[in-house]
């Protein structure tokens, strides 16, 4: 259940939401901090639910004093733009119920389009997605991708019968469409799947949302555990090259503004006093 933090709900109609799946390497949520620290958004909400491992922080884009949650809402109005960071897994046996929450608080407040940042294992590609960049696309109402700095086999796209004058768009971006992987391979490959393995809510969400209709966007980045800030910048910047949510800079850097809580990211550091 979203909360507000203000006395009367904001309005989300006609606005694009971005959101992350905890996946490999959490790709999603360091982009998602990116977004809204680069943006300075202000929080309008946070989720109430038991779907999650309960969390609380500080706050994780500034030093004033104040608590960040499992699950929090921000919301840029010039842009059109809100963003749901989520920042713990979902439980196991929650699975379910948390994507029939997302789904249907996603219908109830009008977004025109949903973009869920997401991630897979880098080792499992298949031969085809080994061709190319690591980058690919899954949509079902809404599409649109990112390929990196050329444009080949790892960066592609999936759409819906409802958006595919979508795809001349995306064709004129040097993205091809996605080739889902064999569901038995060598043994009969005729029969197709989608197969994300690592992307946590990834699948289940997308079929939910080609189910309800619902308009959405998966782009997903293949990678490896470690430092994965690297791959954060390289999904919001091509993230950007679609929604232009930052002016780039005449040498086509865009200007993201890394938030003050990834300082500690890997910890705070070896304590002198041990030598």
């Amino acid at each position: 259940m979203f909360v507000s933090a203000g006395d009367s709900a904001p309005s989300f109609k006609g606005f694009t939401l971005v959101l992350p799946a905890v996946s490999v390497g959490n790709v999603g949520q360091l982009a998602v901090d990116l977004i809204i620290s680069t943006l300075n958004m202000p929080k309008v909400g946070h989720f109430h639910t038991d779907c999650l491992i309960p969390m609380v922080g500080n706050g994780p884009y500034s030093s004033l004093e104040q608590l960040s949650t499992n699950a929090e809402v921000y919301s840029h109005s010039d842009l059109k733009l809100a963003v749901l960071q989520i920042r713990s897994p979902v439980l196991q046996n929650k699975v379910k119920s948390f994507r029939k929450l997302l789904v249907s608080w996603i219908k109830s407040s009008g977004f025109s389009r949903t973009v869920l940042l997401s991630s897979s294992h880098a080792y499992q590609r298949d031969d085809q997605q080994l061709k190319g960049l690591a980058v690919v696309l899954w949509s079902c109402c809404v599409s649109s991708s990112w390929c990196c700095f050329w444009s080949d086999r790892r960066c592609g796209y999936l759409l819906s019968p409802a958006l595919q004058d979508v795809g001349d768009t995306l064709r004129e971006l040097g993205w091809a469409e996605l080739e889902k992987v064999s569901a038995f391979p060598g043994i009969n490959d005729s029969e197709k799947r989608l197969y994300i393995p690592g992307g946590g809510v990834t699948k289940g969400l997308y079929t939910d949302c080609c189910a309800e209709d619902v308009p959405l966007a998966v782009v997903l980045l293949f990678c490896s555990e470690g430092d994965n800030v690297p791959d954060a910048f390289t999904l919001t910047n091509h993230l950007n090259d679609w929604l232009h949510l930052l002016e780039k800079s005449p040498q086509g850097a865009t200007p993201w503004r890394v938030p003050s809580s990834w300082r500690l990211l890997f910890g705070s550091g070896i304590p002198p006093l041990l030598f």
